[in-house]
C-alpha cells in the first residue's frame, strides 16, 4: 500500500495576493469640492457625455454659486458648432439641438405659479429632451422624480471653490456616477 503524503498546510505567515484596486461606488448623496471654475467645467463635460433625452438635471444654489456656469459648460460641450449660450434668466427657456437630441435650459427664478411652468411646455420636455433647470424649487409637485439634483454652494474660505452635493434616487444616475465617480472624488481632469 502506497502512502500518500499529507497536504502541506499553507504558510500562515504568507500574505494573500493583493486584490485589484476597485474604486468604491459613489452613493447618494455625494459631496465634493470643485476648486475652480475649470473643475466645474470638467465635471459638466463628463456628465454631458452620459446624457440622453428624458434626463433632467436640477441645478440648485444661491445666486453666484455657479449654476449657469455649469449649464453653459455642459451645453457648449454638446454643441457641434460652438455658439453663445446665454443665461435664460429673461427668456426663461433656451433650447439647443445637440447630437443626443433636444436640450432645454430653463431658469425658473422669475416664475411665480405652476401654470407658468406648464405654459412653457417644460412638462413635455421632461420626457423628450435633456433638461437643465435652474431654480427648480419653483417646480414644486411638478419636479420629475427621476431627476439628478446638483446643489452648488459658495465656499466661505475660497471664493473660487464651490461645494457640490449630488442627490438622486433613480438607478440611472448611480450608473452614471459610478462611471465618472473616481474622477469626481479625486482631481477633476479637464478635457
Amino acid at each position: 500500500m502506497t502512502k500518500r503524503p499529507l497536504p502541506v498546510p499553507p504558510d500562515a505567515s504568507a500574505k494573500p495576493p493583493p486584490r485589484p484596486s476597485v474604486e468604491p461606488p459613489v452613493r447618494s448623496p455625494f459631496s465634493c469640492t470643485l476648486s475652480s471654475a475649470e473643475d466645474t467645467t470638467g465635471l459638466a463635460q463628463r456628465i454631458a457625455r452620459q446624457l440622453h433625452p428624458g434626463d433632467c438635471l436640477l441645478l440648485e444654489g444661491p445666486i453666484g454659486a455657479g449654476k449657469t456656469h455649469f449649464a453653459r459648460s455642459l451645453i457648449q460641450s454638446l454643441l457641434d458648432n460652438p455658439e453663445d449660450v446665454p443665461s435664460p434668466t429673461f427668456t426663461l427657456v433656451q433650447t439647443y439641438d445637440v447630437s443626443a437630441g433636444e436640450l432645454w435650459h430653463a431658469d425658473l427664478y422669475r416664475l411665480s405659479s405652476l401654470d407658468e411652468i406648464e405654459e412653457l411646455g417644460l412638462i413635455d420636455a421632461f420626457d423628450d429632451a435633456i433638461c437643465l433647470i435652474e431654480w427648480p424649487d419653483r417646480l414644486a409637485e411638478l419636479t420629475p422624480p427621476q431627476a439628478l439634483h446638483l446643489t452648488l454652494a459658495l465656499d466661505p474660505s475660497d471664493e473660487d471653490a464651490r461645494q457640490l452635493t449630488l442627490t438622486w434616487s433613480d438607478p440611472r444616475w448611480q450608473s452614471l456616477l459610478d462611471a465618472i465617480g473616481p474622477k469626481i472624488a479625486g482631481e477633476i481632469p479637464h478635457d
